[in-house]
């Protein structure tokens, strides 16, 4: 499904992604290594094992970036200009490695741009929850949307 422009983006929308993604250690070890992460509550699973989670937590800022990501194909993608930033990210309940999660999106504000004729600035509220239905992340979202051109159904 293409992304949505931003006139069928009003305050209140409710966009759930179609799928859900379990998580793998694989995922958390590559991630890691990719943004030179050696924080040995996400890696070492002795070390892990002697804390209070008992065993490797998934990175938050892949759970993050996984949680819009999720998002993208049927919120975003072809209609998005640009991320303008995020807010208020917090992760109440940690992620493991077998947890699978979902994610829902909410438009909590949207309004025309004043420089950009062709586009309108719309927050986001991203949620993701694993399988237990716990939520494990919160981001607020400001993003730069495309209009519908004229024309286009």
């Amino acid at each position: 499904m293409a992304g949505l422009w931003f006139e069928e983006l009003p305050e209140g929308r409710v966009i759930d992604a179609e799928w859900t993604r379990t998580v793998t250690e694989a995922d958390n070890v590559m991630f890691c290594g990719m943004t030179m992460n050696v924080q040995k509550l996400h890696l070492d699973a002795h070390y892990a094992a002697g804390t209070e989670f008992g065993r490797p937590l998934v990175n938050s800022l892949f759970t993050l970036g996984l949680m819009i990501g999720m998002s993208v194909h049927n919120l975003t993608q072809g209609t998005l200009v640009a991320n303008l930033g995020m807010t208020d990210i917090t992760f109440p309940a940690p992620v493991f490695a077998g947890d699978t999660l979902a994610t829902r999106t909410t438009v909590t504000a949207s309004r025309a741009s004043r420089s950009r004729p062709n586009a309108g600035i719309v927050t986001f509220r991203h949620e993701a929850v694993n399988q237990d239905g716990q939520v494990v992340a919160i981001c607020n979202r400001q993003a730069l949307m495309l209009r519908r051109p004229e024309g286009v159904a």
